[in-house]
């Protein structure tokens, strides 16, 4: 049996779709726009415990390659565990977003096919305004900023959905996306992007 944990914070992610990312409305039964899907995410946490492990405060990045529908699997994933993590906080984060831990990031044992394993890395999450910024030095360096609705200052969001990371997910664009990891080269800047406050709980 898995161990309890829970993680509150704030998720960024940045993809190659053209258009916001159908996955959110669809629930990965859409294909993304260009038929397949690459993209990078940030997870903040703010507060988080697995088992005896003090989560809070720590960084995880990820990168995700994926052939076709999310909904499909067959995804090649690799993480980036921040480097102030303790060995037990490292683990732990392995096992939640391997899917190992089960819960709400469950899904990721059935939907990976490949995962290339975690790193320990400098990552940082820095928010400056509305803007979110996560870079992994010298393999991802990223930026996305919300679109502005007709209200002036006010985010565009869409609510109330079923998506696996949160049921309101602001509409962003990167503003910066460079991503050197893994043998991919890529650059997504002025693509999809989204924003989304995270309350992820297992097992």
């Amino acid at each position: 049996m898995a161990e309890p944990w829970r993680i509150e914070g704030e998720l960024i992610l940045n993809c190659n779709c053209t258009v916001f990312c159908p996955c959110v409305v669809s629930l990965g039964k859409h294909p993304p726009t260009e038929g397949y899907c690459q993209a990078w995410a940030g997870v903040r946490i703010d507060q988080g415990r697995a088992g005896d492990a003090d989560l809070s405060g720590l960084n995880v990045a990820l990168l995700l390659d994926i052939p076709g529908s999310m909904g499909r699997g067959n995804w090649t994933v690799a993480a980036y565990i921040d480097e102030r993590a303790s060995d037990e906080a490292f683990d732990k984060l392995v096992e939640i977003f391997s899917g190992r831990a089960r819960g709400t990031t469950g899904l990721f044992s059935v939907l990976v096919g490949n995962f290339l394993g975690a790193e320990r890395a400098a990552v940082t999450f820095e928010t400056e305004g509305q803007r979110r910024r996560l870079t992994v030095p010298k393999k991802i360096l990223g930026e996305v900023a919300p679109i502005e609705g007709a209200a002036p200052g006010e985010e565009v969001k869409v609510v109330n959905t079923q998506y696996w990371m949160g049921p309101d997910i602001t509409v962003a664009q990167a503003t910066q996306s460079r991503v050197r990891a893994f043998g991919r080269v890529w650059d997504f800047v002025g693509r999809s992007a989204e924003i989304c406050q995270i309350s992820w709980a297992g097992p």
